[in-house]
Parts: C-alpha cells; sequence; structure tokens
C-alpha cells in the first residue's frame, strides 16, 4: 500500500473520511433511485402492453434465444459475485486480489455484451428488428412488433449502463494498480459495486419478462 494511499483518506471539503463516505453513499443512492424510477417507466409499459396481448407477447418470445439468455444470466451473476470479492479485497487491503477480482468482472461484463451482440444480429438476420424491414410471420405481426421494440429498448438501455460500468471499472482497475484503495479508504469500490449489482439486478427481471412470456401467459 502507498503512502499516499495511506495518507489521503477524504477530500478537503470533508471534515473526515466518514462524512465523505456517508455524502458518497447518499449521492449513489439517490443517484439509483432515479434510474429506479427511469426503467419503472419502460416496465410500466411493457406490463401494460404485455397483459393488452398476452398471445402476441408469448409467441414472439418464442423468437428469443432461451439458452444465450439463460447464460448470460448466470454470466450476470457470476460477475456480482466477483464485484463483491472485489469489494471484500478493498476493505481488508488485498491489492492484488482486488485487481484480478476487478478484471474478472470487467471480463464477465464483456462476455454479456458480446452475447447481446450475437443475438441482436440473428434479429437482424431473421428480420425481427422494427422498422421498415420488419418480417413476422403471423397475423399478430404489429403486436410482435410492439414487443421487439420493447425488447431492444430495454435490453439495449441496459447493454448501455453494462458499458457505462466497463468503463467505471477500468478506471477502479487503474486506481487500485496503483494502490489508490486501501482498508482507510475504498469509497469508490464499494459504492461502483452498488451500481454494479443494480444493473445485474435489472436484469434478472429483464429475463423472465422477455424470455420466458409464453411460460407466464
Amino acid at each position: 500500500m502507498s503512502s499516499h494511499a495511506a495518507a489521503v483518506t477524504h477530500q478537503h471539503q470533508f471534515d473526515d473520511a466518514a462524512q465523505q463516505y456517508e455524502a458518497s453513499a447518499l449521492g449513489m443512492w439517490v443517484f439509483l433511485v432515479t434510474e429506479i424510477m427511469f426503467f419503472g417507466g419502460v416496465f410500466t409499459a411493457y406490463v401494460a402492453y404485455r397483459s393488452a396481448y398476452p398471445e402476441a407477447f408469448g409467441h414472439a418470445s418464442n423468437h428469443l434465444d432461451l439458452t444465450w439468455g439463460g447464460i448470460n444470466t448466470v454470466v450476470l451473476i457470476g460477475s456480482s459475485l466477483t464485484m463483491a470479492l472485489a469489494v471484500h479485497a478493498s476493505q481488508i487491503g488485498k491489492r492484488g486480489t482486488l485487481v484480478t477480482c476487478l478484471l474478472l468482472t470487467m471480463l464477465l461484463g464483456s462476455v454479456f455484451l458480446g452475447i447481446k451482440a450475437i443475438e441482436y444480429a440473428d434479429k437482424f438476420h431473421h428480420g425481427l428488428v422494427p422498422g421498415p424491414a420488419f418480417h413476422y410471420q403471423g397475423a399478430d405481426a404489429h403486436q410482435a412488433e410492439l414487443f421487439f421494440s420493447l425488447y431492444f429498448a430495454m435490453t439495449g438501455l441496459h447493454a448501455l449502463h453494462m458499458i457505462i460500468g466497463l468503463g467505471g471499472l477500468a478506471v477502479l482497475v487503474r486506481q487500485a494498480s496503483r494502490g489508490r484503495f486501501s482498508p482507510a479508504y475504498h469509497t469508490p469500490v464499494e459504492l461502483f459495486g452498488l451500481y454494479w449489482h443494480f444493473v445485474d439486478i435489472i436484469w434478472i427481471f429483464l429475463f423472465p419478462l422477455l424470455y420466458l412470456v409464453e411460460r407466464h401467459t
């Protein structure tokens, strides 16, 4: 651990490290509440349209690859584990373990995005992207297009949050490798962990809503 990390535990505008942590934690929770409200609007729209067109949404959902969706769910659960281990490593001052766990979290997040890219490419190939080129066989094509509009909107927003998360992880890896964090100061790692877990939880809701519609219709 570097002397800089040991000495600097809070910024000058705070009286002590505890006050800085409380302010930072409050800011993160406020941010997450706004994110919940943001995603809540999208989820509400989905539930409303699914209630209106249950059969059409069920049929459209069958065009999603349940295997890829399941694998991605396991991948994100694994990334939550590695993120939790990273937070723990920062709390006890294990720099090497911290960097390793952060890198593993980045790797799993990248795997998730790679699989999602494969799924998107498949939808383009089969003409299931809403728009002039949308092609769907069935009497409920209009409602199916609505389902895929929500699918791309919801998973796209989630993927955007994942990309932002990977950027944040890259910053943490750089700081951790330089000994920025210690048992006395690890607030950024702990609070970013909340963000990462939030993004993972969003997917836990997206997976059954989008991929398992037919089984709940």
